[in-house]
């Protein structure tokens, strides 16, 4: 999800066409999973991560170098970029390592306290204020964290910390953009953190597969190459672009409509999540995993909901984020006054 802030009322044409973007957007990162989701079968995680971080290089490098301006290649913050991007390579390794033992929704509803994290983060690091308010909102959220994680249930796995944990370092991913700020264009700090966490990705994959006993149920954290037929080219591509085209329409979201409008409709990324999961896997998540979706969604638009009103009285800090909370999404936080490339 999107912290939010004051904009003015947009025009209804481009309010229709921020949320269909984001709509599609969403629809788009959960295909994405769901396709990671049935690779991993075949595949390792690794290249496919990497795959993911090589077609949006390819994207972004011609794009930067044609708009020119403020987005550029070379980079003096080059070192926290490169933390964001160890922070993301290692989150959604994570994240996808978690597929095969968990439910589409369950692994998605735990990574979504992200926002909670970043919120929490902002005021540790940042010195942003929390207030009583957003204080019991942080406190629901994460109760419906712990109760989706179902720690004390006879179905508890070790294997949820892992999406718990790539909440976290996705969260302090975005604690770092927040402190490039404005210094770096959106697309800078995009293709600073795919292409670095994507020459981080193999090595990384080749040492947990040397530590991982590697038996039938860990297979997708073997280390290995796919062959390099055509075929598995297109479908390495394929998972690439999908991604590419969801963070043009997120990107494209946010330009034309204020965050306060879109960012409500980050979170139709779980109920597609449940909806797919059922459709492809017959997956049927748990009561504990429904009612801690619902009141991580429900923190999550509350505490959006509280900054809105804060920015309207003019008394609140610059929001944190106004970055889509998507599962692999790279956008950075959008500064104020900022517009995202199309």
């Amino acid at each position: 999800m999107a912290m939010m802030s004051a904009h003015p009322a947009p025009a209804p044409s481009r309010a229709v066409q921020g949320i269909l973007c984001i709509e599609v957007a969403m629809l788009l990162f959960v295909a994405q999973d769901a396709v990671m989701k049935g690779l991993l079968a075949t595949y390792p995680v690794w290249p496919l991560l990497f795959a993911r971080s090589v077609v949006a290089v390819l994207v972004l490098v011609p794009l930067i170098a044609w708009l020119g301006g403020p987005h550029r290649l070379r980079s003096a913050l080059w070192p926290l970029h490169l933390a964001r991007a160890f922070l993301f390579a290692a989150g959604f390794s994570m994240f996808y390592a978690a597929f095969p033992f968990m439910g589409l929704a369950e692994v998605s509803t735990i990574f979504y306290s992200a926002p909670l994290f970043t919120a929490l983060m902002a005021a540790l690091f940042l010195g942003e204020r929390i207030g009583a308010h957003r204080a019991v909102a942080l406190v629901a959220g994460f109760a419906g964290v712990v109760i989706a994680m179902n720690p004390m249930g006879g179905q508890f796995s070790w294997v949820a910390v892992l999406p718990f944990a790539c909440a976290v370092t996705y969260a302090a991913s975005q604690i770092i953009a927040r402190h490039i700020g404005e210094r770096e264009s959106t697309l800078t700090v995009g293709f600073y953190t795919l292409s670095f966490s994507g020459v981080m990705i193999l090595p990384a994959g080749w040492l947990v597969a040397q530590v991982v006993p590697i038996v039938p149920e860990t297979a997708h954290l073997r280390w290995g190459l796919p062959a390099t037929g055509w075929a598995e080219l297109a479908r390495l591509g394929g998972l690439g672009a999908i991604g590419m085209v969801a963070y043009t329409l997120a990107s494209r979201a946010y330009q034309v409509a204020p965050a306060s409008l879109v960012a409500p409709f980050d979170y139709t990324y779980l109920p597609f999540a449940v909806v797919l999961g059922y459709l492809v896997w017959a997956e049927i998540p748990t009561p504990a995993t429904l009612t801690g979706m619902a009141l991580i969604i429900g923190a999550g638009l509350y505490i959006g909901w509280r900054e809105l009103r804060a920015a309207r009285r003019g008394d609140a800090i610059p929001v944190t984020v106004e970055a889509t909370f998507a599962p692999g999404n790279p956008l950075p936080p959008q500064m104020p006054g900022e517009e995202r490339a199309p």
